[in-house]
């Protein structure tokens, strides 16, 4: 993790004097050159019928052959070759073809032969965030048997992301994010889950479940780091086997209806990008991607996971230069398929294809090539077939690669028994109200993952005749329970009402203790906190997801990622009664003040919809306490070392957690603060970019618009939305999905898109450094009077710069990336050092443009694209 040193060893080769450059390329690019004789990894030691967590695990020298459970019939490749000769090329290239279900029609999949079908995050039938299961099975089966009405009769599969339960589907019962059961050190939990998830799946009609997540998080600033079960590759190798049990029903020759088809992601290395980057650079040397990253697939891959989803991010190292694994030949083909001697399918990300050099999402010959059988295209799928048959065609990629596609393809909907499946909603748990509900299973896991950080004076459990505050923001607030990939991808966007059957952590505590015996005040604001038995603080981080949810080059202190939690304590701590602090969010921050104020401390992580396991542990009763163990270790300081610095020491190691009856030694801990940023503030010069937007503000940073209706600011929701009769605000794609602004002014009167900090920054550094204001924009309406961008000191002071023809000579409706010196804002009266508003866009005539990726970059302002300040 970020406490201890993360890339050690980046290289790990010494190079004999003499070798010929062109031996050093060969024998560099892979470690090791020559393998030894290969290890064979099959089914793991057992422990109360589940697999074991090891004390150790052995270093591996190379990439093992994975020996898995599900090896199918051997009758099936006699009928996948059968099936294969009388397919057209356009009908394989369809079933390599995966389109979201939002961007097509049952008829589409009989036309084209869709193979399968995706479920993005925060897509319902028929764009209906409450869907029944009745809805959800009439689609599917829509889709269904119009896959059987095409010329080949071949089934569509349909893959959602189901990471957390069936989080997608409005009633059901989530779980615990994966942060949570590591905590618990429990494979047989993470078995039970999963076999309920299954049946979740299967009551709304889906085959394949996009889970399980087997990131061995290195870098907890990547907002995916609740994805990952621990940064321990003992507990994730563990967790992948038992997973895909669970989702697979334990199958050895063919998925039964109980399961669903289970998929490993996301390969190779997504956990260990460069700074937590989602998408990024992993630079870990062969031998630490075999041992750290690769040890979930281990796992998983012997339990007979059938399918495997690449990942986003590159492996690039000054010895490896695979660039985006999408595009990886080694990566797809060497180490998964012929190294490990996987047989199932490799599926794409969400367009990850397109970010390869030289694609698009219409098209990525490289990927076909690399080894990817199913490509994640979810709109512009009709030029991906388009194009695909073309570089068929042409000789780009060989007939024999989409053969080998289309039999994967084949062998796994064999092996899934969809060939001679009926239509879903005549399948096991089909619309089977209780398949969703999985309440008891899910409150205990809410209990095995918990953990006790701090319990001075053993103040808990509590009395059960306790009269207690509940303060505190997430205290009743399901959404902020429940976390990304919750109803929405992001998991924003959710009220309680969004939870038919779920239970908030303050009713879980209401229904212990008696309504009568609970007062709650979200603010702690007009109550007096000396007339209650204790306080029950809830605090954390609010939903995101990946992209949005990393931190970037911001410190982990929650006190300045969230500032109200620490104002709650504040006017809770010192009036003699106890504080017991919950915290919930999808990674440890650096909590130092909210600790001091603390008389107990508990990491609930995102605890999904039964907050009641937390009232089980805090409160005492029928349960045996705490048991759970952090699976990633807790930060000591608000900065994380960076590659090449010293490893910092954690405040609470990895395993670390007390029991109900142990206190801990915690005393009082240092508050050091940094700042907002752990790098580019004060005088000195800046070396790291300032986010200020990217997919979503970045904190402290508020996304608002003003005009005549409010100058005062409305602040853009987390649906990416705002309104005045001036101007609108709607989410839209610069680089990814739903990552800008787009702003529409109607030309009615002058209006404003601004980010906006409630406190000013320093921001010298940046000028010091040359930096450029810098971000991404499409001009869909080009601007018809004056338009300016500008930058505040707390108005009146600012400095503005006239950029009506600067955005008149963009290309509409293309994306480009504009680039102004921080100098041209300064040279106008800019205070560097006060700045609490980075960027701003003003006009008072019609104007529509999306805003993307928006940021101050030292050095930019001397790029020779970066604009004159005239």
């Amino acid at each position: 993790m970020h406490w201890r040193s993360t890339l050690a060893a980046v290289l790990g080769l010494t190079l004999a004097a003499g070798t010929t450059s062109a031996a050093v390329a060969q024998d560099a690019q892979h470690w090791p050159p020559k393998p030894s004789k290969q290890t064979v990894i099959g089914q793991p030691k057992t422990e109360h019928g589940c697999a074991r967590i090891e004390k150790s695990l052995p270093t591996l020298k190379d990439w093992p052959k994975v020996d898995s459970q599900l090896d199918g019939d051997r009758k099936d490749e006699a009928r996948i070759k059968a099936i294969l000769a009388d397919m057209t090329l356009a009908e394989k290239v369809g079933q390599m073809t995966q389109p979201e279900i939002s961007a097509i029609t049952p008829a589409d999949v009989t036309t084209y032969g869709f193979g399968s079908v995706l479920n993005g995050g925060g897509s319902w039938p028929g764009a209906k965030k409450n869907a029944t299961p009745q809805e959800w099975l009439a689609l599917a089966d829509a889709y269904f048997e119009a896959s059987k009405q095409s010329r080949t009769k071949i089934p569509a599969i349909w893959g959602i992301d189901a990471v957390h339960g069936n989080n997608n589907v409005y009633g059901a019962t989530v779980f615990p994010h994966n942060i949570g059961l590591g905590a618990a050190q429990d494979p047989c939990l993470v078995r039970d889950i999963n076999e309920a998830t299954a049946e979740q799946i299967r009551a709304t009609g889906q085959d394949w479940a996009f889970a399980p997540t087997l990131a061995v998080v290195q870098d907890d600033r990547w907002g995916r780091t609740y994805e990952g079960f621990s940064e321990d590759p003992r507990i994730t190798r563990a967790y992948g086997y038992e997973a895909v049990r669970g989702l697979q029903d334990n199958a050895k020759k063919r998925i039964s209806e109980d399961g669903v088809i289970a998929t490993a992601k996301h390969f190779l290395g997504d956990g260990g990008t460069t700074g937590g980057k989602d998408q990024g650079v992993n630079a870990s040397s062969e031998k630490d991607m075999i041992n750290i990253h690769g040890q979930g697939y281990y796992g998983a891959l012997a339990a007979g996971a059938q399918t495997v989803m690449i990942s986003f991010n590159s492996w690039t190292n000054d010895v490896i230069n695979e660039g985006k694994v999408h595009g990886s030949k080694y990566v797809q083909t060497g180490i998964l398929k012929e190294k490990m001697g996987f047989d199932g399918l490799l599926v794409g990300d969400w367009n990850g294809h397109g970010q390869v050099t030289g694609c698009t999402n219409g098209g990525c010959p490289q990927a076909v090539n690399a080894g990817l059988d199913i490509f994640m295209v979810p709109n512009d799928w009709k030029a991906f077939i388009t194009n695909t048959i073309a570089s068929v065609q042409n000789g780009e990629i060989p007939m024999a690669r989409i053969d080998d596609a289309v039999t994967r393809i084949l062998r796994v909907k064999l092996r899934a028994g969809v060939f001679e499946a009926k239509k879903p909603s005549l399948r096991e748990h089909a619309g089977d109200a209780k398949a969703l509900q999985h309440k008891e299973l899910a409150r205990e896991a809410v209990r095995e993952s918990a953990v006790l950080l701090k319990n001075d004076k053993r103040v808990l459990p509590l009395s059960k005749r306790s009269k207690v505050l509940v303060v505190g923001k997430s205290a009743d607030n399901i959404g902020n329970q429940t976390g990304g990939w919750t109803l929405s991808w992001q998991g924003t966007g959710n009220t309680n009402a969004d939870f038919p059957n779920a239970t908030s952590i303050l009713k879980g505590i209401q229904d212990t203790l008696g309504a009568a015996n609970v007062t709650f005040a979200e603010t702690a604001d007009g109550v007096d906190a000396s007339q209650f038995d204790a306080v029950i603080a809830v605090i954390g981080e609010t939903p995101y997801a990946e992209g949005v949810g990393d931190l970037g080059k911001r410190s982990f202190e929650s006190a300045r990622l969230h500032p109200q939690d620490l104002a709650v304590l504040d006017k809770v701590s010192g009036k003699g009664k106890p504080v017991v602090t919950v915290y919930v969010g999808g990674r440890a921050l650096y909590m130092n003040k909210e600790i001091n104020r603390s008389d107990a401390f508990v990491a609930a992580w995102l605890p999904g919809s039964e907050g009641g396991g937390i009232a089980d542990l805090l409160i005492k009763g029928r349960y045996n306490g705490f048991s759970g163990k952090l699976s990633y270790s807790w930060p000591g300081e608000a900065c994380p070392a960076l590659p090449g610095e010293p490893a910092k020491k954690p405040l609470f190691k990895l395993g670390y957690g007390l029991r109900d009856w142990q206190t801990g030694n915690v005393g009082k801990l240092d508050e050091t603060s940094p700042g907002v940023l752990c790098s580019g503030g004060g005088g000195g010069t800046a070396t790291e970019d300032l986010e200020i937007f990217n997919r979503t503000d970045i904190a402290p940073y508020q996304s608002m618009i003003g005009s005549a209706e409010n100058w005062g600011g409305t602040v853009v929701g987390p649906d990416g939305q705002a309104s005045h009769a001036e101007l609108n605000v709607v989410q839209s794609d610069v680089n990814v999905q739903q990552d800008a602004l787009k702003t529409t002014w109607t030309g009615t009167g002058p209006g404003q898109v601004y980010l906006q900090s409630p406190a000013v920054s320093d921001l010298r550094g940046y000028g010091n450094a040359n930096a450029a204001v810098v971000f991404d924009v499409i001009v869909h309406q080009a601007p018809a009077n004056r338009t300016v961008i500008s930058s505040h000191c707390q108005y009146p002071c600012m400095a503005e710069i006239d950029a009506t023809q600067a955005f008149r000579d963009l290309p509409v409706g293309q994306k480009s990336t504009v680039k102004i010196p921080v100098s041209c804002f300064s040279n106008k009266g800019l205070d560097l050092e006060t700045v609490n508003t980075p960027f701003l866009v003003y006009t008072d005539g019609a104007f529509q443009a999306s805003f993307a990726n928006i940021r101050w970059v030292p050095k930019a302002g001397a790029d020779p694209d970066a604009l004159p300040c005239t």
